[in-house]
């Protein structure tokens, strides 16, 4: 096995022979994102401010993950929303803003936001499902229907409820809507890493967190992530967008929930998400309407991966989202509640089901 001081060493080398162009990569830097800063923001939106009624659910193992619900109890259905890796439910903000004429559920994943921790050891995309089938038994009881909406990890979430509990598709569950998703690992890669070195930077990633993530090197690179903020927005806007417009606003706010994740939580679900394949569940996802969002400048999950998803769930449709990148729901939140709204025409259309 590898020692920790040869690797660290190793860096060190490559730290030290780039050390006499960074004062003008740090220059170049700072202007780059003063430049984008100073682009008109998205007027008046207060990220990350609107609130629900607050419920703590139980997951099977005790974990307690944190609920929010908004909209009438008397709307028709229930929407339930599944947020991505490393983000928290508050990524959801112009879903919350302008769906509100319907019942809306949000929860922060086990180990995100304000949801709790699990206890050691690697994160499980079978067990993020579980935890979704606890917050469908306490959110939305009874008979009325629901629709599953989710976003990256999210829509894994929901391809593992499918997995675990075939039955409620159809009865309870009444659609999903999968954004920016696949159902099978990210092996290969992810688009924004070198073509080259893609298969090595990817069989390393976990390691490297993990090592990262464990005592004192976790408070290092916890306050590294505090001071590089510029760093981090520039990166954030490359990997997490597709149009160069972007609101600076929006940029810094989906870069804040994920400077706010800590690096523990970063490592914990990275070799889940890499190894995962909910292939199998497809076809149960089939006996619902489903539709399927892919961003074609997605840089994390190639925009080829949401087209096979597309292709191998029976009846799914295809929303295309030219130009834009992975954080669909954010950098174009009207295609996004059109895609929600059409879904739920089209499941209002065919009947709602029916609880067994």
């Amino acid at each position: 096995m590898a020692n920790w001081r040869r690797i660290t060493g190793a860096a060190g080398l490559v730290i030290g022979a780039t050390a006499a162009g960074a004062g003008a990569v740090v220059a170049a830097e700072r202007i780059a994102v003063n430049r984008l800063r100073g682009r008109p923001g998205t007027a008046g939106e207060r990220f990350g401010s609107l609130r629900g009624l607050e419920l703590t659910v139980l997951a099977e193992d005790g974990v307690p993950l944190h609920v929010e619900i908004n909209g009438p109890d008397t709307a028709p259905m229930t929407i339930i929303f599944c947020h991505g890796y490393t983000v928290n439910q508050d990524c959801w903000h112009f879903q919350r803003r302008d769906l509100s004429d319907h019942r809306l559920v949000f929860w922060d994943q086990r180990d995100h936001g304000r949801s709790g921790r699990s206890a050691e050891g690697s994160g499980s995309i079978g067990q993020l499902g579980t935890d979704l089938k606890a917050v469908i038994d306490a959110a939305a009881p009874g008979p009325g229907p629901i629709v599953l909406v989710g976003h990256s990890m999210g829509g894994m979430t929901i391809m593992a409820l499918a997995d675990q509990y075939p039955g409620l598709f159809g009865t309870k569950v009444a659609g999903a809507v999968l954004i920016s998703t696949t159902a099978r690992g990210l092996e290969a890669g992810s688009p924004w890493m070198p073509a080259p070195i893609r298969p090595a930077l990817t069989r390393a990633l976990p390691t490297v967190l993990n090592g990262a993530a464990k005592g004192k090197r976790a408070i290092l690179v916890e306050r590294g992530r505090r001071v590089s903020a510029d760093l981090a927005f520039l990166t954030t806007r490359l990997i997490g967008f597709g149009d160069g417009d972007v609101s600076p606003d929006t940029v810094a706010f989906l870069e804040q929930m994920i400077r706010d994740t800590p690096i523990e939580v970063v490592a914990r679900f990275c070799q889940a998400l890499l190894e995962c394949d909910l292939r199998d569940s497809l076809p149960t996802l089939g006996t619902v309407p489903v539709t399927v969002v892919v961003g074609e400048k997605d840089r994390l999950i190639a925009a080829r991966l949401g087209i096979e998803l597309a292709a191998e769930i029976p009846g799914a449709q295809l929303v295309w989202a030219s130009g834009a990148g992975h954080a669909l729901i954010l950098e174009r939140p009207d295609m996004v509640n059109q895609a929600i709204t059409e879904l739920l025409a089209r499941v209002a259309g065919g009947g709602l089901p029916q609880s067994a």
